[in-house]
């Protein structure tokens, strides 16, 4: 399903969508808050969306690519993942091209996101996971209307230390 803003279409992600995303992947400052390291190697990119595609062919998520409507260019990408049916909640996430910080179009997508969660598939709780001084993810959640829940101390290991994480819940 497509999902459209007022500046944006948010388009089900597809395996051709790889080389733009590993362009965000490569870029050390897009994934200074992520998970794991900058990755080098397009083939891991490659088997990320593979590995997103088949979640979301079993209905488990919800991947979309995010677009300029003016001109069809790849912002980033954006989803609901872990879809729990039977607690009707979901995690949320986002991932934009350096180039497009502070535009407001991750704030335009992911309302756009929360709506389809909301209506279209009836969830009642959303939650996001940020890593401890990601700031503009946090703001941009507080925004969005997600509260802080607690801190997830040592969550996460990332360039040989532990990471500390923020959840964030909003109910719908």
């Amino acid at each position: 399903m497509i999902l459209k803003t007022e500046r944006l279409n948010l388009r089900p992600l597809e395996a051709e969508d790889a080389a733009a995303i590993h362009l965000m992947m490569s870029d050390a400052e897009v994934m200074a808050f992520w998970d794991s390291e900058v990755i080098d190697d397009p083939a891991l990119t490659i088997d990320i969306v593979e590995r997103q595609l088949g979640e979301a062919a079993r209905d488990e998520a919800r991947y979309w690519t995010m677009q300029l409507a003016a001109d069809g260019g790849f912002l980033g990408l954006c989803d609901l993942s872990e879809i729990d049916r039977r607690h009707s909640r979901a995690d949320v996430g986002f991932m934009v091209a350096r180039r497009y910080w502070g535009g407001g179009y991750t704030f335009e997508a992911m309302h756009a996101v929360i709506g389809h969660a909301a209506q279209g598939l009836r969830l009642k709780r959303l939650q996001a996971r940020t890593h401890l001084g990601n700031v503009r993810s946090m703001r941009l959640l507080d925004r969005l209307g997600f509260k802080r829940e607690g801190l997830l101390r040592g969550y996460v290991e990332r360039d040989g230390e532990r990471r500390d994480c923020v959840l964030f819940g909003l109910l719908l």
